[in-house]
């Protein structure tokens, strides 16, 4: 009996000791975790798309609890998230205005002519390895979805091969724009309802060549603009979004129907 019990002795004693060391240890070298961090990655809403500018949610609750950064950073979580981690923090939070992807592309099929037809990959970034993509804009909008398929609101869709933003789906979370090999999307305020259809640097010939919708640099839209938002470089108009007020005089004198009202 002695030959049985002496082992079993041993062993339970072994495991007792190991699990007082271990159990030890876990104390010593335990890392303290501060709880808001957990509570405020729970307020957010888990895109882990980067737009805050850290590499998911998890790490920008971490960002916010222990290296003082803002807390209305989540452009998906919007105000809800922002007052959620406000109250977490007891502090008071002003989320900023929501925002949405714009596609800076008017180039669809009834204005802008393919060059080939590509029958490889059906990809964007594919396509825009031959020749700079299948249109003749090889600025433009390639619309085989690239944006799409990384959209986590299916707030994008291909209509007449360019890319549409649902603004009601949109969350602005800038996927897309990181997905474009175009860098045809931008995200910006909501509320801006005046934007330059076109991403063409070319001279205005060679432009209203490859789309008569082209942006052709005309200076008309900053001649007309009242409070200096629009101005044009490289043939090209661009709006400063802090500056325009929506007030449209620059859509009302684009020959080509480049820069418009956006519904």
């Amino acid at each position: 009996m002695s030959s049985v019990l002496l082992p079993v002795a041993l062993f339970a004693g072994l495991g007792c000791g190991a699990g007082t060391l271990l159990t030890a240890a876990s104390k010593i070298f335990a890392v303290k975790t501060d709880e808001r961090a957990e509570l405020i990655a729970e307020a957010l809403p888990q895109a882990n798309c980067g737009a805050c500018g850290f590499s998911g949610c998890a790490d920008y609750a971490d960002a916010i609890v222990n290296r003082g950064a803002e807390c209305g950073l989540c452009k998906p979580g919007g105000e809800k998230a922002a007052k959620a981690i406000g109250r977490i923090m007891g502090v008071e939070v002003s989320a900023s205005e929501p925002q949405v992807a714009f596609v800076k592309c008017g180039g669809n099929c009834t204005v802008t002519p393919h060059k080939y037809i590509f029958d490889g990959v059906q990809s964007c970034a594919d396509c825009n390895r031959f020749y700079n993509g299948s249109k003749l804009c090889t600025s433009g909008c390639l619309g085989y979805g690239d944006c799409v398929r990384v959209c986590p609101e299916n707030a994008i869709s291909i209509i007449d091969r360019v890319a549409v933003v649902n603004n009601a789906r949109c969350i602005g979370c800038g996927l897309c724009s990181k997905a474009c090999p175009n860098n045809l999307i931008s995200v910006r305020r909501i509320s801006q309802k005046v934007d330059v259809c076109c991403s063409s640097s070319e001279a205005a010939r060679m432009t209203h060549l490859k789309c008569p919708e082209g942006c052709i640099g005309c200076r008309l839209c900053e001649k007309n603009c009242p409070t200096g938002a629009i101005t044009v470089h490289n043939n090209h108009a661009f709006i400063d979004y802090e500056l325009c007020d929506n007030c449209g005089k620059c859509a009302e004198v684009c020959r080509t129907n480049a820069v418009r009202l956006i519904k």
